[in-house]
């Protein structure tokens, strides 16, 4: 087995160790949990390293999916032991293309049709269909360690953080911490869960908060909740810049994508990032209008309050 350049394993604790992915798991790659008891071994979310480095260095029992996104399953043929288990809200992203397709939603055919061969060229998927489902609070006994379900939805519906005790470990996943903010932009997000669930991800107990992409490992629940409560904030700047739009003149959809408030100028990706803008302004609007500070027309126009 080797280890790609730049990444690294870091030991958390007694069972726990994380895999660091490439350029500290910046997207495409991912920071990976490595879970060993004295009975079993989980491996959570194998990235893109995991694959170049031909697995984890041991056999693995279970491996258990965050949520149903590419980047979280490209490592899946290198490791995937007895088991794979995602939440029953992802687990057709899981089995197969086609679901994980139904995951994102793409608008466009071509981009749907371009976004499915990059799967399987880029991260290796071609579906696991024999994944199993788990449900919020489901726990694993590893053998003097226990890995238990916590169910955070709005990036996507099954979206789950995996708590790791008595070693005090939080595996978040893409509650991610990241300067861009929490994501909710395909078919299987939602904002409003989004919301929610960073409210019930502050009220977690553990000595370590690790996430997917980034940041890797938050040391103490403090710095934890305070980089949460920063990558929150970004929901209400895309709020604030929504009103501007509309208070500058735009009083449509179509005006509001084609400005966007999720990509900076020149970084939208261009097989899904306007289906990525159309769902995620269109989620803000609602929560808008029915706070009263945009009102919609009956031709549908809108307008800031």
């Amino acid at each position: 087995m080797s280890r790609p350049a730049g990444a690294a394993d870091r030991r958390l604790s007694p069972h726990v160790t994380v895999l660091e992915g490439a350029e500290h798991g910046k997207y495409p790659d991912g920071n990976t949990l490595l879970v060993a008891g004295t009975e079993a071994t989980v491996v959570v979310d194998p990235s893109l390293t995991v694959h170049r480095r031909g697995g984890v260095g041991r056999p693995v029992d279970r491996v258990l999916i965050s949520h149903a996104h590419e980047d979280h399953l490209a490592g899946l043929g290198a490791v995937a032991g007895r088991q794979v288990s995602a939440h029953h809200d992802d687990l057709l992203g899981v089995r197969s293309l086609d679901g994980i397709m139904a995951v994102y939603g793409i608008d466009d055919p071509a981009d749907a049709a371009a976004w499915r061969a990059e799967l399987v060229e880029r991260f290796h998927l071609h579906g696991w269909p024999g994944a199993s489902g788990f449900a919020d609070g489901e726990v694993w006994d590893l053998g003097g360690v226990t890995v238990s379900a916590l169910h955070l939805p709005g990036h996507t519906r099954g979206h789950t953080a995996f708590l790791v005790e008595p070693d005090g470990v939080a595996y978040v996943g893409d509650i991610d911490l990241t300067g861009f903010g929490p994501y909710y932009g395909d078919h299987w997000s939602d904002l409003d869960d989004f919301v929610a669930s960073i409210e019930r991800a502050a009220e977690i107990e553990a000595r370590w908060f690790a996430t997917f992409h980034h940041k890797g490992v938050i040391d103490g629940r403090s710095a934890f909740v305070e980089q949460l409560h920063r990558f929150a904030a970004v929901i209400d700047r895309r709020d604030d810049r929504l009103l501007d739009l509309l208070a500058g003149g735009a009083t449509t959809l179509d005006a509001l994508v084609e400005h966007g408030i999720v990509y900076r100028p020149g970084t939208r990706p261009a097989l899904f990032g306007t289906s990525v803008e159309r769902r995620t302004i269109t989620m803000h609007l609602d929560r808008l209008i029915r706070g009263g500070a945009v009102q919609r027309d009956d031709d549908g126009r809108l307008a800031r309050r």
